[in-house]
């Protein structure tokens, strides 16, 4: 696969550590060229995003291109998150991918009121995570125009 499309900074927030962790090897794995960093809820990604508490350094926190996002974490949850990334004006732009273990039409319908771009229910083996992960890549950093 040819790299035609600059890296991006891909932000994922979600509570449990093995899909964290597990969501970095596939993404190694895919050999998309990114850079990924973690949040573990809501809040933690909204301080991110606004450059609050331990991300005001822009270095350590760089402004993602794409965010991933679980809607079931403890404080703040995705929905709550979702609501106010796209209610600010300097956040709503960038894309947000739910990326969840839910098939729940409820949540499907209410994600993509709220602004989601995409809904993702997370994939059960790691060869379907790779291959999701190589195709985000593919879509976010060939194929789509973000805005910088």
């Amino acid at each position: 696969m040819s790299d035609i499309g600059s890296p991006i900074t891909i932000l994922m927030a979600d509570d449990d550590v093995d899909d964290r962790m597990l969501t970095k090897e596939a993404l190694e794995e895919s050999r998309v060229r990114n850079n990924l960093y973690f949040v573990e809820d809501g809040e933690e990604l909204l301080d991110y995003l606004n450059r609050r508490g331990k991300f005001t350094d822009a270095e350590q926190s760089p402004r993602p291109g794409l965010i991933l996002l679980d809607l079931n974490m403890p404080r703040k949850d995705g929905r709550e998150a979702l609501r106010e990334i796209k209610a600010n004006p300097d956040l709503r732009r960038i894309p947000v991918v739910i990326m969840t273990t839910s098939k729940a039409e409820e949540d499907i319908f209410r994600s993509y009121d709220l602004g989601a771009n995409s809904f993702i229910t997370k994939p059960v083996t790691f060869e379907r995570l790779v291959e999701l992960m190589r195709t985000l890549g593919q879509y976010w950093i060939e194929f789509v125009e973000l805005p910088s």
